[in-house]
């Protein structure tokens, strides 16, 4: 049997175009990779969909579990065993994280119903699995302590000159931190800013209402603030790549733009939750304590040669985010690194930007076998729905794999273009799907919320800004579209 070794793109052109590829004209595989409906495509459509609702009921499972041990704590041993398999399992299955690489399971088993062991096990391996890879490795990397605390002194100088308050470091952090995501990646980027939210502004135990409305403003801002270049957002590497955008288009085009609706955006919130804001500025006065002291062990002196190398292995890193091979044996090379210099060094925790890479892994195959039904929406639309479209799609189906469809569809104008790409950066922070480094905030910022992230406040909360990006990109855009 010929071995398939094409992404999606490749493929959807020889279904269009099979004369080329004789070869491999094998009847399973063309209507697998298919943009046209089949039974199987409706099916793997149906998995998708529960993907998407386990990943929008994790709360309520989380909550479930929660219960179940508690009840199971005055219960005779017997029970307590027998339920404590079950709170375990509930627990599992409460990890955000590892949703769609769980549902990846019920995936392969139809595609082998379907097409036969071969094709299945040909079909996951020839996804393009750089993105999920290059998400571990940088959220070692920048959550290392030389990164973290060279990071909080640079944001604790321009938020000493705002005032050194509460509301002078949540403004710095969700407006200078988006915006360095152009530049060290938008995963980079949400890492660091969500580690320094949570010292210094969740510690202080804003309300409920703020706690949701910030990590939405995180995730909105870093969905944009990462299109200043054309390498930092994966939407942005997808579609000027294939588009032909520069820096410069891209900056000329969107990034202004996105600047303008992050600095709204926190301006309208900053002003709606100003009396809380007063709040928690007077309360964290009244206690007399500093932003700018850290804990003893983090206080410790760094050597300036620790952070350089640490910097060093971050651009390095960045460089290279298209190479797999290449970051990842750098990494490997880090890891060595690390444990010669463990004293100026975080412990190293691996599990969880693993379990990110597998969220979005998992997504990355899901996503790869809706292009039949996206492509067939987005061609029926103009250029104004095609955005507003996208947009809604990006919420449950992230803003890569729609850029990656949209890819798909040829001879699409400048309009087309301006309008499917300003959509999936514009609804990136809708839900923690929405983009990629959306889980990596996710699972930062989640113990500061009591009962965990509930995915309808999250949508909410995060409507507004995205209906500023909405109107920036729309009144700001070609004169024909607008």
């Amino acid at each position: 049997m010929v071995q398939i070794t094409m992404p999606l793109t490749d493929l959807a052109h020889f279904v269009k175009q099979p004369a080329k590829f004789d070869c491999l004209k094998q009847p399973e595989v063309l209507v697998l990779e298919s943009l046209e409906a089949s039974t199987f495509h409706i099916i793997a459509l149906i998995i998708f969909i529960c993907a998407i609702l386990h990943t929008l009921s994790v709360h309520k499972i989380h909550n479930w579990a929660r219960e179940l041990e508690r009840k199971g704590s005055h219960d005779r041993a017997h029970k307590h065993r027998h339920r404590s398999g079950l709170v375990q399992t509930l627990y599992f299955l409460s990890e955000v994280e590892i949703v769609f690489g769980v549902w990846v399971i019920p995936l392969f088993l139809v595609i082998t119903y379907f097409y036969g062991r071969s094709i299945a096990l040909d079909y996951i391996n020839t996804r393009d699995y750089t993105e999920a890879l290059f998400v571990v490795v940088i959220l070692v990397l920048t959550g290392t302590r030389p990164i973290v605390r060279l990071a909080e002194r640079l944001t604790a100088q321009i938020a000493k000159m705002l005032g050194n308050s509460v509301s002078a470091w949540w403004v710095t952090l969700l407006t200078i931190g988006p915006v360095l995501g152009s530049f060290i990646t938008e995963v980079g980027s949400m890492a660091l800013i969500a580690l320094l939210l949570g010292r210094q502004f969740y510690k202080h135990h804003p309300s409920q209402k703020l706690a949701y409305a910030t990590i939405a403003l995180l995730f909105v801002n870093v969905s944009v603030g990462g299109i200043l270049t054309n390498f930092a957002s994966p939407a942005v590497l997808i579609l000027s790549h294939s588009w032909h955008w520069t820096n410069t288009d891209v900056f000329l085009d969107f990034g202004w733009k996105a600047i303008l609706g992050i600095l709204l955006s926190n301006f309208v919130y900053r002003l709606y939750f100003h009396k809380e804001f007063t709040h928690l500025n007077n309360k964290h006065k009244a206690t007399g304590s500093t932003f700018t002291q850290l804990s003893h062990e983090s206080a410790k002196p760094i050597p300036l040669w620790v952070t350089t190398v640490n910097i060093l292995f971050i651009v390095w890193s960045v460089a290279t985010s298209h190479y797999p091979a290449i970051f990842i044996a750098s990494f490997i090379l880090f890891l060595g690194f690390y444990h010669s210099t463990r004293i100026h060094q975080y412990a190293l925790h691996l599990i969880r930007p693993m379990m990110v890479g597998l969220f979005l892994a998992g997504l990355v195959i899901h996503g790869g076998l809706q292009g039949w039904w996206v492509i067939t929406i987005f061609q029926k639309l103009s250029p104004l729905g095609v955005m507003g479209m996208a947009m809604s799609l990006t919420a449950f189906n992230d803003n890569a794999s729609i850029s990656y469809l949209a890819t798909l569809i040829p001879d699409w104008g400048h309009l087309y273009q301006y309008a499917v790409f300003t959509g999936v950066v514009a609804g990136g922070g809708l839900t923690v799907i929405a983009n990629a480094p959306n889980p990596a905030g996710y699972f930062i910022l989640k113990k500061y919320f009591d009962k965990g992230i509930n995915p309808i406040k999250l949508f909410v909360a995060a409507l507004i800004p995205t209906l500023i990006l909405y109107a920036i990109f729309f009144f700001f855009g070609p004169v024909t579209f607008s």
